[in-house]
């Protein structure tokens, strides 16, 4: 295998084209249990599926293989075997029903989200060590199919930090409350009070930047006698990448001056820095991320103390669409716009600026909790605080308006901040009860209180005034203010064996809302196993997500070249003035039927069906025009000015968007795993393994949102494709891990289905796809000494990138950007090294 790799590219693709289909035959000949990961147990182990699980279950003791519900697990050596240095790109490239968003607009792509099953990111509920983990601070208002998105960022985590990960891929709000609509992820840290790991990582992408160095450590120590102490320190740095540059304004698609422009004007463009590639808008943002965390605890005896927590440092940097030399001119009388005589005063005569959009963000978590044994029940009491606070600015930068007026200018602003904070106490209880049947019946129950804020703090005023600073004005005293929201809940469930062959689970869970009232959800689980080797698992629960005080508060202006679009509060008296009415929960019925099967060591299947309906649906409606769309709103215009929103008087485009309960959704899937661990002697040890997902949302109602403005408006063709073909139906993930001596392979290929989105330019509808691709990434790694690893290897080897848009069709501005709805991502290959010290 060696050999074939170091021959050619060529003969590496025939490789996992073989692995693929013998995965296949493998799949339908004979099949086995328990969801295995694309990551499986070492192929010497006949034990597969025998990790203890602790997500989906109150149950203590059982195991991967012996779940009544679809759980994925991902150990900490299969995490190590991706390039990129991120749990989020580890999750996407590892579980097929993980998707993870690629680039955002304006703010946005400072924190990039990611969802599960196709849902949204708000329907996956993200645990640390058992607990809830807060969401983050930064709305996610430009990211397609994630938009809205709200939910805990990953990249807060270090991968070091992490013993396993655990993902759920079912309903669970009837266990876990709000937000696990569609699946919860699990993370479990390391809890080791010895030795530790080093690691460095350095990679780039092929052609497009994107440089990024990584270096992690992890250390356990005893603390005390009986204590253990688990702390992480790991710091990444990631430059810009750029698949743009050619600017409609001022080149052709062969990068050639336009013949319409002006002489003075090829004179300024011509000179800009990098011309004729001047407009770096689609790419990567710079980051500068730091994460501290740990993981403690302390035997007492018949209780054990416990705590963990993190903080994390950002800083990021967005580039946006760059603005040419004559951008902002003041003629010699002030106050009005001059056409670039010699007298005029022309600011960035020479270089045109690319604003940035930054943040600054501080992420802090603590839990602290006691657990053990009390007059016969299990008990586990706990405490979680988290905060995401972050300050935002707009730099390299101007206000246009306040230029022509007074002949000056900051470059840069503080646009105001975001805060977002999460209180969490938990009273936890289980009991062992004999009542004769196969197995002792564990009866659960507990309690939850919850308290979340969300702030935004006004700007600085020449952040916002006359306009505000180009590409992000910024917030308003109008945008600003102080939410809050609390909610408690009971809970309790069972778990019991009626026979040695059947389990079932029932659980339901009530709350009650300090602004929607009292809900309550419930969940039946079951699993019969028919013998050893074949066993039936299904489900039948009810879910309910409350709006995030982010969709309901949340309000900005995003400021192009041309157009400038301002997001309203759902809840607030302007969307209120355009017909829409304050946010209602989401509710849920889910259902999913499975099979699981082992016939033989070493050989796992499972196959699960599921249907997931989604009622009151919270989705951003299309923008809605005041000025220079197809369809014009003069209630739109009004509604800016009653919002406190000054725009730039030099935009011909003006629009507002907001969040509503825009539609019930229908989202239907099949997921697939196999598993199976060969032994060649000799010649190594291969685990192959088949992970597939296919998965397809349908809008099954449309409401009228607003009673003043039609739904063809608020909810267009272009939204609607968002939601239902913006990301593929089917995914498929092959692998073969091979270990010989003190070498190892991992090869892994991913395939992805076309997608299509309807784009508007202005008038008309106009279809962008996505052909279906088929992704490799490749580790090669050797144990150089023991407790040294050495690795090279590629994420997306072959360089594979997405179409090109065509701007004449999308009323874009640049040429040969690719389409940045491409689940795999617009930046192609990337390729690194990684060095691991294990002590």
């Amino acid at each position: 295998m060696t050999a074939h790799i170091r021959i050619s590219a060529k003969h590496l693709s025939s490789l996992s084209t073989t692995a693929l289909m013998l995965m296949a035959h493998t799949a339908l000949a004979t099949p086995a249990p328990a969801p295995s990961a694309p990551a499986a147990a070492p192929a010497e182990s006949d034990d597969t599926g025998s990790a203890i699980i602790v997500t989906g279950t109150r149950a203590r003791g059982i195991t991967q293989a012996e779940s009544p519900t679809p759980i994925k697990v991902l150990d900490s050596s299969a995490l190590t075997k991706v390039g990129q240095p991120s749990v989020t790109q580890e999750l996407a490239q590892l579980i097929p029903s993980f998707s993870a968003q690629t680039f955002g607009g304006d703010a946005s792509n400072l924190t990039l989200s990611a969802r599960l099953r196709g849902l949204s990111p708000n329907h996956t509920l993200v645990l640390v060590n058992g607990k809830r983990r807060h969401g983050t601070a930064n709305f996610s208002i430009s990211g397609g199919a994630y938009a809205g998105g709200a939910a805990p960022d990953l990249d807060l985590i270090s991968p070091e930090s992490i013993d396993h990960i655990e993902v759920l891929e079912q309903g669970a709000a009837a266990q876990y409350g709000s937000d696990a609509i569609g699946g919860v992820i699990n993370i479990i840290l390391k809890n080791k009070s010895e030795g530790g790991t080093l690691d460095g990582t350095g990679g780039s992408y092929y052609n497009t930047g994107g440089l990024t160095g990584a270096v992690g450590l992890n250390l356990g120590t005893k603390l005390g006698e009986n204590g253990f102490l688990n702390i992480t320190a790991f710091h990444r740095y990631h430059d810009y990448s750029v698949t743009s540059g050619l600017d409609k304004r001022v080149v052709d698609a062969n990068g050639t001056l336009l013949s319409s422009l002006s002489t003075a004007q090829k004179a300024l463009y011509g000179s800009l820095p990098g011309y004729p590639n001047v407009n770096p808008i689609t790419g990567d943002a710079r980051t500068h991320l730091t994460n501290l965390q740990y993981n403690a605890g302390y035997d007492l005896g018949d209780v054990q103390l416990y705590s963990f927590g993190s903080y994390s440092r950002k800083v990021a940097n967005s580039q946006q669409n760059v603005r040419l030399p004559d951008r902002i001119i003041a003629s010699s009388t002030l106050g009005v716009a001059g056409t670039l005589g010699s007298s005029d005063a022309l600011l960035y005569s020479s270089t045109g600026f690319i604003p940035l959009i930054g943040i600054k963000e501080d992420d802090f978590s603590f839990t602290g909790g006691a657990k053990g044994q009390l007059a016969g029940f299990n008990f586990d009491l706990s405490g979680t605080w988290g905060q995401d606070h972050d300050d935002v600015y707009t730099l390299n930068s101007a206000n246009a308006q306040l230029f022509i007026n007074t002949h000056t200018t900051p470059s840069n602003f503080h646009d105001g901040s975001w805060r977002a904070v999460e209180w969490t106490l938990n009273a936890d209880f289980n009991r062992d009860i004999d009542l004769g049947l196969a197995k002792p019946l564990t009866f659960a129950f507990g309690a939850e209180y919850r308290k979340n804020i969300y702030a935004i703090t006004a700007g600085d005023p020449a952040s916002y005034q006359l306009g505000g600073a180009q590409a992000y004005p910024g917030f308003t005293p109008t945008d600003a203010g102080d939410h809050n929201r609390h909610n408690i809940a009971l809970y309790a469930d069972i778990t019991a064996h009626p026979t040695a062959k059947w389990l079932i689970e029932p659980a339901v869970r009530w709350e009650h809302y300090s602004d929607f009232g009292d809900t309550t959800t419930w969940k039946v689980t079951s699993r019969y196993d028919v013998s050893p080797a074949f066993g039936l698992r299904g489900t039948v629960n009810t879910g309910f997500r409350a709006p995030s005080l982010l969709e309901e508060y949340y309000s900005a202006t995003n400021l192009s070249p041309t157009t400038a679009t301002v997001v309203l509060p759902a809840n607030s008296a302007a969307a209120k003035f355009l017909g829409f009415q304050n946010l209602k929960p989401e509710k849920s019925t889910n259902y999913s039927l499975g099979l699981v099967l082992r016939p033989a060591p070493r050989l796992t299947f499972t196959l699960d069906v599921y249907q997931i309906k989604i009622r009151d649906r919270i989705l951003g409606t299309s923008t809605l025009y005041g000025t220079g769309g197809s369809v014009n709103y003069p209630l739109v215009t009004q509604a800016i000015a009653l919002n406190g929103n000054l725009l730039d008087p030099t935009v011909s485009v003006t629009g507002v968007s907001t969040y509503t309960n825009a539609a019930d959704t229908r989202t239907r899937g099949v997921d697939v795993v196999a598993s199976y661990a060969s032994d060649f002697h000799s010649l190594g040890h291969v685990t192959w393994t088949l992970a597939g997902t296919y998965n397809k949302t349908r809008a099954t109602k449309i409401y009228s949102a607003s009673s003043v403005i039609p739904v063809s408006s608020t909810f267009s063709a272009t939204a609607q494709s968002t939601l239902e073909s913006s990301t593929p139906t089917l995914k498929v993930i092959t692998g073969a891990d091979w270990t010989l001596g003190k070498l190892d392979l991992n090869l892994r290929g991913t395939y992805y289905s076309a997608t299509r989105t309807y784009v508007t330019p202005g008038t008309g509808l106009y279809l962008q796809r996505v052909p279906n691709a088929y992704i490799v990434d490749l580790d090669l790694g050797y144990q150089l000494f023991k407790g040294l690893r050495l690795a090279i290897g590629a994420n997306n080897l072959f360089n594979i990138k997405p179409p090109y848009s065509d701007p004449n069709q999308t009323g874009g501005s640049i040429w040969r950007t690719p389409i940045t709805t491409a689940p795999y991502g617009i930046n192609g290959g990337y390729y690194y090294g990684k060095v691991t010290v294990n002590f």
